[in-house]
């Protein structure tokens, strides 16, 4: 028997199953593999008697191999910052029940402004003018995978809940001008697994995003956020459990949604692209200058929902805990909890081994006195793909039609692991040689598709 044959792991398919007839889906490359996937047992036995985690044992291990599908939910509530790791089990229960009950506040209000929230239905047609009249018979979603009518079914409209005056209050008009957006992309999001075949699926992740919409006003919902949100839906029961996981992923990409006057967050992700390419790969950036593409653009949809859309659904969830595990600061709960997500001081802890490996070379960085701007890992994954199509890019690539053909070409056959590999990489590259005088600016943004 030879001991050092490779593992070829085990598939994972049965854990997010998909619907007959689908045979366009990308094959999954992430397997569950002994000694490098984190298991069930080596989970439990990273947490002290009292619930203490010493997360710095599994960190590694979900880099190398990812997580058993069994535990992937509540090892993203760490990850994402939803529980202090020195916690106790007392203590993040009480916590989880303190936060189902403002979940269940925070519903209720959306519930008493429009009755569909909660009702387990949805909507996926305008129920407000602009100037706050409502309208009547909006469509329902009761019938997943397709978009109903009115005649066909039960009419919600007609009730009390889309009638009466005209509606005042600009912040509940905002909100409520959403609502139709959010159906119509929930009817859209991952309609290739079995799970969105239940109505009440489809229901929940209209509700959470509809509930967030109003939790977070100053950003609301934004084309892609469903992308985001659907996994939470998947892997955490309790609905309340999902929308806080999907509030602190937001927390790190809600800049990118957020709109203020012609410009949109993302465009700073984009300049920062542009930047690190620059040092990195200048050739391949002067190509894309010259194509026009020097805004990057192309890049837009991959920041906007971390790459749901360039991988497979298996292997997008193995890159997001890649990726949390690469960057995670065990000061995440602490930073969160105290309000801002910028500009706290932070009190490191003593044991890096508790940080990502990203972050620490972030702390290096930073020890050494360097003013260097500090990236999320996902501008260097999207440097990382760029990179290894850089060939074929300059080969080829003669209009911008052409680099979004060369990279739509790729979705589906990216390999999750060689990517976050490919992103530390270029960290190390771009940290020797980097140059704080290249800024891009001035983008005008496409639309998400």
């Amino acid at each position: 028997m030879n001991i050092l044959r490779k593992d070829p792991g085990l598939p994972i398919d049965s854990f997010y199953e998909v619907r007959a007839g689908c045979t366009d889906v990308p094959e999954t490359k992430f397997k569950i593999k002994a000694g490098k996937t984190l298991s069930v047992k080596r989970w439990q036995a990273s947490f002290s008697p009292d619930g203490s985690l010493d997360i710095g044992k599994c960190l590694s291990r979900i880099y190398r191999g990812g997580i058993h599908p069994s535990i992937r939910g509540e090892v993203w509530e760490f990850l994402l910052g939803c529980y202090d790791p020195k916690s106790t089990f007392d203590e993040r229960e009480r916590i989880r029940k303190r936060r189902r009950e403002q979940y269940a506040e925070l519903k209720d209000s959306c519930h008493r402004m429009f009755p569909v929230v909660g009702s387990g239905k949805f909507i996926t047609a305008r129920v407000i003018t602009a100037n706050g009249d409502p309208i009547q018979d909006p469509l329902v979603g009761t019938n997943p995978g397709k978009v109903s009518t009115p005649q066909s079914q039960e009419n919600v409209g007609s009730s009390p809940a889309t009638m009466g005056p005209r509606e005042l209050d600009k912040e509940i008009i905002q909100w409520k001008l959403a609502l139709h957006q959010i159906g119509l992309d929930v009817v859209r999001t991952d309609r290739t697994l079995m799970f969105y075949e239940k109505q009440e699926n489809l229901a929940k992740l209209w509700d959470v995003l509809a509930v967030y919409a109003w939790f977070d006003k100053d950003v609301g919902y934004g084309q892609g956020m469903s992308d985001l949100c659907s996994p939470m839906i998947m892997l955490l029961e309790d609905e309340a459990d999902a929308f806080w996981c999907f509030e602190r992923l937001m927390r790190r990409l809600r800049g990118n949604f957020r709109c203020t006057g012609n410009t949109v967050g993302v465009e700073a992700q984009l300049s920062n692209l542009a930047n690190v390419t620059q040092v990195v790969d200048p050739k391949l950036h002067q190509h894309l200058e010259h194509l026009g593409g020097g805004g990057y653009l192309f890049a837009f949809r991959m920041l906007m929902v971390l790459f749901r859309r360039e991988f497979s659904f298996v292997d997008s969830l193995h890159l997001w805990e890649m990726m949390w595990a690469l960057e995670y600061d065990p000061e995440l709960f602490s930073l969160y909890e105290g309000g801002e997500t910028h500009d706290v001081p932070k009190v490191k802890r003593k044991s890096k081994r508790q940080y990502g490996k990203y972050e620490r070379a972030n702390m290096r960085n930073r020890g050494r006195g360097s003013e260097l701007q500090q990236l999320p890992i996902s501008v260097f994954l999207v440097a990382s793909v760029l990179e290894d199509r850089s060939d074929k890019l300059m080969r080829e690539a003669r209009g911008l039609d052409d680099v979004v053909k060369i990279l739509n070409d790729s979705s589906g056959n990216m390999d999750a692991k060689k990517a976050c590999t490919g992103a530390m990489k270029l960290q190390k590259k771009y940290l020797k040689r980097q140059n704080p005088g290249h800024t891009i600016l001035g983008l005008n943004l496409p639309q998400l598709i």
